[in-house]
């Protein structure tokens, strides 16, 4: 692995603990100045290699797993648990409800607290729930037991998609975060579509209790390597990565490193640790993100993209068992159209969200570095990044109608499955441009604008899965998909809204802002 950009040598480490040890040198290379950004604003944005931050992004992908794929992987089982707990299947639907509406609820604690205290923290808090909550879903048990589990599964697993999101922000600018931001998107967009084919080959083969003692082993191995590797990236904490982390914010390597190196540390010139001002921990900080005219149309937008995904995905099984006569299995096994959607989507979209990026800069005369936060003050942000999302948008929609009346008409079942994949792929491209858009607005505090991204997409989709079923069985899934697409086109003048507004709310926040600091 490359030698991090500005590190000083460390002796004969190897590549592994070149990339986990967060040990840096302040001095300039390139003309850049390496040290500390916030006593030195010409200090480059992230002493991170490219390596280094693709190795990070990899480790947040990862994590984001969870969420969808522990919600999701259940599904196939939900009659055999109402039959083996002795309830009815309403019952066991409630959990889904339940699992959603608390998954929308944690990240706001973990989400604020990863911001004051660092990422490491929350998201080790968020694993040892989590694992604690797959062991006791698997031990036998009734129904109370089987909710209070799925509760803790969702409260601890919801956290980590809000703290790969602000991992990225502190690592990336907003000219490359399209790219690192599609790779994270990649782990909880495929989590609806391997969910049910694990899920249902699983129970098939080695029982419904083999889902919780799956997702005990696979959390366990993520949470081991986030331990050993993963190092503290939050600004608050470790600043663009010179400034060394705390014991508590180090990965074991790093600690283990700076054991080995303490003596040779001792004969260089000492640097003190960057202490945060007291955390000001506050679980409502993403709530108001709600009130803020141009993050709250975002967010509502990329919400309602993420429930049109559940709401479909929630009604797939019994469209295909009515229509098709499809068992289980095979039902489980069409969910991988919307899989091929999304990698495809994540990894195109991704590239051009920082074409466009580069493209307006560029008609602009700004000079594009990546290693240095671009100021939006007086850059069409909104435009950049909307026009790549209202487009794909648009394919989401219209593919979804034509998917729901194939579907509703019983046509062969490649038909539906194709325009299912389309549909995936512009839902889950907006979906990006819009979360890419909300982080470029909020880049001060990661944590908390994902945390209510997180909220917004949580409770929309619980909300959208109670209401797809008596949808789906009045109308069929064609007028189901009607309406998913007709409450996109009658909120749309909202998005041009943001486009024609946007600059001119974002200016009037920025010198409330300053304003307020200029009163402390």
């Amino acid at each position: 692995m490359p030698q991090p950009t500005g590190a000083t040598e460390l002796g004969n480490t190897t590549d592994l603990e070149k990339t986990a040890v967060v040990l840096r040198s302040p001095e300039s290379q390139d003309g850049q100045v390496i040290g500390d950004p916030i006593g030195d604003p010409e200090a480059i944005y992230s002493i991170f290699s490219i390596a280094e931050k693709r190795f990070i992004t990899l480790i947040a992908a990862l994590t984001t797993l969870f969420p969808p794929l522990t919600a999701n992987i259940y599904y196939p089982v939900i009659p055999l648990l109402a039959k083996e707990l002795n309830v009815s299947i309403s019952a066991i639907s409630l959990t889904v409800t339940v699992y959603l509406i608390v998954q929308g609820l944690a990240p706001s604690f973990i989400g604020n607290l990863s911001d004051e205290t660092g990422r490491r923290p929350a998201l080790i808090l968020s694993f040892v729930i989590y694992i604690a909550g797959c062991i006791g879903a698997a031990l036998k048990g009734n129904y109370a037991l089987l909710m209070t589990m799925r509760c803790l599964q969702s409260a601890g697993s919801s956290g980590t998609i809000a703290l790969s999101l602000a991992t990225v922000s502190d690592i990336v600018t907003s000219a490359e975060r399209g790219i690192y931001t599609s790779y994270v998107q990649m782990g909880w967009m495929l989590g609806p579509t391997l969910g049910p084919v694990l899920g249902g080959l699983l129970s098939q083969y080695l029982g419904w209790r083999s889902i919780f003692w799956f997702l005990t082993i696979f959390g366990s191995l993520v949470f081991t390597i986030l331990l050993i590797f993963l190092p503290e990236t939050s600004r608050n904490v470790v600043g663009n990565g010179f400034i060394p982390a705390r014991k508590w914010n180090m990965s074991l390597l790093a600690y283990l490193h700076t054991r080995k190196q303490r003596k040779a540390s001792d004969n260089r010139p000492g640097r003190k640790f960057h202490i945060a001002s007291k955390a000001k921990i506050n679980p409502l900080n993403s709530m108001k993100l709600f009130f803020d005219k141009e993050s709250s149309i975002l967010l509502f937008y990329s919400g309602s993209i993420y429930a049109s995904t559940y709401m479909v995905l929630s009604t797939l099984p019994d469209q295909l068992e009515e229509k098709y006569g499809l068992d289980t299995l095979h039902t489980s096994l069409c969910y991988l159209a919307t899989g091929f959607g999304t990698i495809s989507s994540v990894l195109l979209v991704g590239r051009i969200l920082d074409w466009n990026f580069r493209r307006h800069a560029k008609l602009l005369g700004i000079e594009i570095s990546k290693n240095k936060q671009q100021d939006l003050k007086d850059f069409p942000i909104e435009i950049a990044r909307l026009q790549v999302s209202l487009p794909l948008l648009f394919l989401s929609g219209t593919s979804l109608i034509v998917y729901g009346w194939t579907m509703q008409a019983r046509t062969s079942l490649a038909l539906p499955m194709i325009f299912l994949f389309l549909q995936s792929f512009g839902g889950s491209g907006a979906f990006s441009g819009l979360n890419n858009l909300i982080m470029d607005l909020n880049r001060a505090k990661p944590g908390t604008a994902s945390a209510a991204m997180n909220m917004a997409r949580c409770w929309m989709g619980a909300a959208g899965v109670a209401v797809a079923g008596p949808l789906n069985h009045a109308g069929g899934a064609g007028w189901l998909a009607v309406t998913i697409a007709g409450i996109w086109l009658v909120f749309s003048p909202l998005a041009l809204l943001a486009i024609n507004y946007g600059p001119k709310w974002r200016e009037g926040k920025r010198l409330r802002n300053l304003e307020d600091a200029a009163r402390k």
